[in-house]
């Protein structure tokens, strides 16, 4: 077999198939039953952007792509392979990787600004309505305009207190709230850090650019998120997944169909995530996975079945991969006819017939041709791959972090000035000063006559009055803090 350039070799049939670096930013679609090889056909793609100098990002569920930084086994059954399929010069070997770990214990810690995310991605993770959203909003903007800066769950926890406490001088300065709408988004906010928001939110966020690397030789970084625990917490994930994809929407140039995608991230275990996300948030999945091929980033949902994923999410993965299912009930053969109908049909044999007797590390392969077309579906032996298949030794994995060029950028919680420390100073000021302050008003009273009202107190001394009363709750504690990013970026 001739490699194609500008292609990654996928494995062969009555012919060989290849994926189009040109067509990868369509997307795609990793479909199989358990055992049927999924994870292995994730991996000689990943392996194959890497190579390509691609960098990714895999969410690793089962604990088993680690090992993509290791060479693999030249086992006698890959050599077979290798062989029936025309693979010349297969070799084992291992590629650049980087971990990570949203809760910092098998890989660099993941974290993100509460600005970063911003107001209109906040409301959707935590589903909020239209008027809880103007209210989250409002706070944003009191925030910005005082020069408070929100980085964690705290941080904006102590602005809807303050909101709440000051709803009339708040109202009147950035419109209505309400003190209902200020308990439901806490109640949200609760629920997002027990998931563990509360170690996602903060500093130092991380870089985007740093999940883009590629090594001196010019491969790809293979990105390896630790998401063994993480796919448990259905928020966090969701918080990770929305704010990676509008970030890179943001942070990348429209490139419309380039030669090679400039990032693919590869979503392992997919239905884990639509299972329980609320419909709101897959919309806004879906509408991002929508505008992101045309920034060069390619997504690639694995799961078990294709109806696990959304129609909508669905219909815009053009490069299929589909590994056997099993028809023992009715409901299996509705699954297997919804699979049979998304190729583009093969004459040569019944598509339908042949997702059931597909054998281990053999798909049903469909990918998009030079004019973007889906090409006829083939039946195929899905290529050995080069890296260690198995799990990573713990051992191996702390020599690989601590060697790692982001040993000590990340794994470290930063703790500057924000939000509530700037609160908790004004507050600190108020309360040395008040004693004075109080024996003026006393001595003026005595000598002026009763006024008719007072000035309206500014947002500011509102707030001041606002943290002395919650001094020594649970506002009080210290909080991990950071840069603000731009409020208005979205």
């Amino acid at each position: 077999m001739t490699a194609v350039p500008g292609s990654i070799f996928i494995g062969a049939g009555d012919s060989a198939q290849h994926l189009l670096l040109k067509r990868a930013n369509r997307h795609g679609l990793i479909a199989g039953a358990t055992g049927t090889g999924k994870t292995v056909t994730l991996r000689i793609l990943a392996e194959g952007f890497a190579a390509n100098g691609v960098p990714v990002l895999l969410t690793d569920v089962k604990g088993d792509l680690a090992t993509m930084t290791q060479a693999g086994e030249l086992r006698p059954a890959f050599l077979k392979r290798a062989t029936q399929i025309g693979l010349q010069d297969y070799t084992a070997r291992a590629f650049p990787g980087v971990f990570w770990d949203v809760f910092g214990k098998l890989g660099h810690p993941v974290r993100t600004t509460i600005s970063e995310m911003g107001p209109l991605l906040l409301a959707e993770l935590l589903g909020l309505n239209e008027t809880q959203e103007g209210v989250l909003s409002v706070a944003f903007a009191a925030a910005d305009d005082n020069g408070m800066l929100l980085l964690d769950l705290k941080d904006l926890r102590a602005m809807l207190g303050f909101i709440a406490d000051n709803a009339a001088d708040i109202s009147r300065e950035y419109g209505n709230v309400s003190k209902a709408s200020i308990g439901a988004i806490q109640r949200r906010l609760l629920g997002l850090e027990r998931e563990g928001g509360e170690v996602f939110f903060g500093e130092p966020a991380l870089d985007i650019q740093d999940l883009m690397r590629v090594d001196s030789d010019g491969i790809g970084h293979v990105n390896v998120l630790d998401a063994t625990r993480l796919m448990q917490e259905t928020k966090l994930y969701s918080a990770f997944l929305l704010w990676l994809l509008s970030e890179l929407f943001e942070e990348l140039p429209e490139v419309g169909d380039p030669d090679k995608p400039c990032f693919v991230l590869f979503l392992d275990e997919a239905h884990l995530l639509f299972d329980k996300t609320a419909e709101a948030l897959q919309e806004k999945i879906e509408q991002v996975v929508r505008l992101i091929r045309s920034k060069g980033v390619g997504v690639y949902f694995c799961t078990q079945s294709p109806t696990d994923i959304p129609d909508e999410v669905l219909g815009q993965l053009g490069n299929r991969f589909q590994h056997a299912l099993r028809a023992f009930t009715p409901r299996d053969q509705k699954t297997v006819n919804a699979a049979a109908t998304t190729f583009r049909a093969n004459p040569a044999f019944d598509v339908k017939a042949v997702i059931t007797q597909l054998g281990v590390g053999e798909a049903l392969v469909s990918t998009l041709d030079e004019k973007g077309s889906p090409t006829m579906v083939e039946r195929t032996l899905i290529r050995p791959p080069c890296s260690l298949l198995g799990s990573l030794s713990e051992a191996e994995r702390k020599r690989l972090l601590a060697g790692s060029e982001f040993s000590g950028r990340y794994d470290e919680p930063a703790d500057r000035e924000s939000a509530f420390e700037k609160l908790q100073q004004r507050a600190e000021r108020a309360a040395r000063e008040a004693p004075a302050s109080e024996e003026r008003e006393t001595r003026e009273t005595a000598r002026k006559p009763a006024r008719r009202g007072r000035a309206r107190q500014s947002v500011l001394e509102a707030m001041t009055k606002s943290v002395v009363r919650s001094l020594g709750s649970s506002l009080g504690r210290q909080l991990a803090r950071g840069l603000l990013g731009s409020l208005l970026k979205r």
